[in-house]
């Protein structure tokens, strides 16, 4: 919604004009009070900033003396926020988990809300998420004391972070692993300590699996009955019965799990797999020609390396 109008105006100025669109928009209304005391700004600075959302948008509000507040009008559009419900939501999921303070929103109230499916984790500790960070932008190797699932014993690993991911509720670091010489994900919560280490000579390129990103084709499942099909189209946003979803080769594993989408159909009630992965054979080869491709090129190097 920004416009080469609002990049004119100063931040702070601009900030507090979408304060005014979020609350007229969510919470239907809003006083000048509100902007004083939500930025600490003069009563005059207050004026003036409603003076300028009415100059720019007269239309979304009107004046109720009897609530001593501006309203929402029945003509009203965003001017300076999307008309994102996807924001909403996620602050209201926030504030509820502990993650961020109800004073970081823009909420006058919220409404009674419950989220259900978020086991508590550990937490990432911050100095190894800044170690992380560093590693990342500086090019280096880390080592980590990493809790493994995968059959490993637990101990230290050296890794060359390059990218984050958040799948299925959980955080990874997408990384290179110098025992194994492959790239692999790990789980931030599993990260018990890191200490940087010197520059890495493995680059993200070779992160084939990564760079390589391909359309998922999603359908209804078609065991579902045709009013169970049309109604998992309309909850997805499908055009022509598909919802194609771009993903990197090494992130798809994650939405194949989440939707059991490697289970044969008929092996579950369809209304537990309710999306069926139309092109699995391919994202499954493809991924599987990436990583060797991607394995071949360590190994190269590290024999060039070895032979240098």
């Amino acid at each position: 919604m920004v416009d080469s109008a609002d990049r004119d105006l100063r931040w702070g100025v601009a900030k507090r004009l979408e304060f005014i669109d979020f609350r007229l928009f969510w919470d239907g209304s809003f006083n000048r009070k509100d902007l004083v005391d939500f930025f600490g700004i003069s009563e005059q600075q207050a004026s003036s900033d409603i003076a300028l959302y009415q100059a720019r948008a007269d239309h979304n509000l009107t004046y109720d003396r009897s609530l001593k507040s501006f309203v929402r009008s029945e003509e009203f559009e965003p001017e300076f926020i999307g008309p994102f419900s996807d924001r909403y939501l996620l602050q209201l999921m926030a504030v509820k988990n502990g993650w961020m303070s109800g004073s970081d929103t823009w909420f006058s109230e919220t409404p009674p809300v419950d989220v259900v499916g978020f086991l508590k984790r550990r937490s990432t500790s911050p100095g190894n998420l800044i170690r992380l960070l560093d590693a990342i932008k500086q090019k280096k190797e880390l080592e980590i004391e990493y809790a493994s699932l995968t059959g490993s014993p637990a101990g230290k690993r050296t890794i060359a972070p390059h990218s984050f991911l958040f799948a299925a509720g959980r955080w990874y670091v997408r990384a290179w692993s110098k025992e194994h010489n492959e790239f692999r994900d790990y789980s931030l919560n599993r990260i018990a300590s890191t200490v940087l280490l010197g520059a890495s000579a493995v680059g993200a390129e070779l992160d084939l699996e990564w760079h390589h990103t391909m359309e998922l084709v999603l359908i209804p499942n078609p065991k579902l009955a045709e009013l169970k099909q049309s109604a998992v189209a309309a909850e997805y946003d499908m055009a022509d019965g598909e919802l194609r979803v771009p993903s990197r080769l090494s992130a798809a594993f994650y939405l194949i799990n989440e939707h059991n989408l490697d289970v044969e159909p008929g092996v579950l009630k369809a209304e537990k797999q309710q999306l069926v992965l139309k092109n699995l054979n391919e994202v499954v080869q493809t991924r599987e020609v990436m990583h060797r491709l991607s394995v071949e090129a360590l190994h190269k190097k590290r024999r060039a390396e070895a032979g240098a």
